[in-house]
């Protein structure tokens, strides 16, 4: 089945997408936190046997570009029918730790290995000695939360991780969620299996993978041959740190060489390779056809080098609770403004609020950049990120917190031809004592426009009035306010004479 004409192949690509959104609305639906069940901080897909992707489902692009590393992780490893995988190692197959992937192997009536169904979710507390364990300050992995290496999950597996994590009813809740979700996904392509038969259906995701490399290389051949380089920085706690990128495109192929980016620091803004590829892959899909079928198939044209022991390379015992968040998002902009994209807001404002009895992690929209023939949305995740926010009421009536403000953040894109989004506000009042740890990037930089727009609004943090700088851990007391104002985007082209943007 090799061979598909062109309707069997979008019959089979559509059978694989529904059966991984149906797996992420089994997640969603299952899940007992606030950040699985209403931010979807949540991803899903489906392997061949050989560990390469062949479809996914339109969830969180730093998830889904990273997790074939966690099923390159087992997928050598011994398989059987019930049996499923877990880990968060970022340096064997995770990303920061409070992503937990779950990989579960599916096999046909005859206990031939079909592929594998796999999750990865956010889960609001993985231990360590900081609530929500995204703490700004870490040094180690030892500072993040409890590391898995990849391990057979059972019950036993499961009592013994909850048992270092708070809130341990809802960890243990979340991770028989992703169990769930990961049997649908394996059912499904045993339903396929026995329809057309398990070659068959090899055949029909080898196929779905050659055409996205075949869609893929015709976008890269339209662009021009040559080298683009951008730089940028990161801010960390103790100062700035340089990003750089040469972008050579070569025929149909393109290379994305970090070379000289700044080696791994003391700090937490490393991330493992997976991690930058997947950046990597999500801004080469802008960039050419978001409607290439997502699968391992799209990145064979795309060759990613970054340093070993670099700040996108970093090696154990590296922390990299900021690197999955940050760093990815300020990849994704390297890669943008090497072709001349306005960029948006490039973090994704990660708040952790706690104690020893609750944990709530979220991440805030803000603005996005503008293309060349429409102004950029406002108050959305971008980039990175690509989940919902926490609604008012429900994070009211779960946490001891009160929303003083949610609105746009009017006026913070850029101007210009076409205008960059507007970011938000969200202005949280403490009811009881709590930690707090922010993770936040453009705030000492601006999101920069493009074509002579202007650049976006950098973002502010504060504390009852008081600026906090990007990177900050605190106690709050009650009646504190803690007051986040999110980046708005970068502007395409210069504004018109007259100052009104492009209707």
């Amino acid at each position: 089945m090799s061979d598909l004409d062109a309707i069997g192949l979008q019959v089979m690509s559509g059978a694989l997408r529904a059966a991984c959104e149906e797996m992420g609305a089994v997640l969603v639906r299952s899940a007992h936190s606030a950040n699985i069940k209403e931010r979807r901080d949540c991803s899903t897909a489906l392997f061949d046997p050989d560990g390469q992707m062949v479809m996914q489902a339109e969830h969180i692009p730093v998830h889904l570009g990273a997790m074939p590393a966690a099923v390159r992780a087992v997928a050598a490893r011994e398989q059987a029918p019930g049996r499923s995988w877990v880990l968060n190692d970022p340096y064997a197959g995770g990303t920061h730790l409070p992503d937990i992937t779950v990989v579960t192997p599916a096999f046909d009536e005859g206990g031939r290995l079909l592929g594998f169904a796999t999750s990865r979710a956010h889960h609001a507390d993985v231990g360590g000695p900081t609530p929500g364990s995204m703490p700004a300050d870490s040094t180690t992995l030892a500072d993040e939360g409890v590391v898995i290496p990849p391990s057979v999950l059972d019950d036993e597996l499961i009592e013994r991780l909850v048992a270092q994590m708070r809130r341990p009813e809802q960890r243990r809740a979340d991770l028989r969620a992703q169990l769930a979700a990961n049997r649908v996904g394996a059912r499904r392509l045993a339903e396929l299996a026995g329809r057309i038969g398990a070659a068959a259906l090899r055949g029909a995701t080898d196929a779905v993978q050659d055409y996205a490399e075949r869609r893929m290389r015709a976008c890269l051949a339209a662009l021009p041959d040559g080298t683009l380089e951008a730089r940028d920085v990161l801010e960390a706690r103790e100062g700035d740190l340089e990003l750089r990128l040469r972008a050579s495109v070569a025929g149909d192929e393109l290379t994305l060489d970090f070379g000289g980016s700044a080696p791994q620091h003391p700090g937490n803004l490393n991330c493992p390779l997976a991690v930058t590829v997947s950046a990597c892959l999500f801004a080469v899909r802008v960039l050419t056809d978001p409607d290439i079928p997502p699968s391992a198939g799209a990145m064979r044209p795309v060759s990613v080098i970054a340093p070993p022991g670099s700040l996108l390379n970093a090696r154990r015992p590296a922390a990299v609770a900021a690197g999955n968040v940050e760093t990815s998002s300020r990849v994704a902009d390297l890669v943008l403004g090497a072709f001349g994209r306005a960029l948006g807001q490039g973090t994704m404002n990660n708040l952790t609020l706690g104690t020893e009895r609750f944990t709530y992690y979220e991440t805030l929209g803000g603005g996005q950049g503008a293309c060349p023939d429409a102004d950029g949305p406002s108050a959305v995740h971008v980039a990175m990120s690509n989940t919902l926010n926490t609604p008012i009421e429900a994070l009211e009536v779960e946490f001891p917190l009160l929303v003083r403000e949610y609105a746009v953040r009017r006026g913070s894109g850029g101007a210009g031809r076409r205008r960059g989004g507007d970011g938000v506000v969200r202005e949280l009042e403490a009811l009881e004592p709590m930690t707090f740890s922010l993770i936040t990037e453009r705030r000492r930089h601006a999101p920069r426009g493009a074509a002579g727009g202007s650049d976006g609004a950098p973002g502010r943090n504060l504390l009852d009035g008081a600026p906090l700088e990007p990177k900050a851990v605190g106690e709050l007391r009650i009646g504190q306010r803690l007051r986040i104002e999110t980046p708005g985007g970068g502007a395409h082209g210069a504004a018109r004479g007259d100052g009104a943007s492009a209707s």
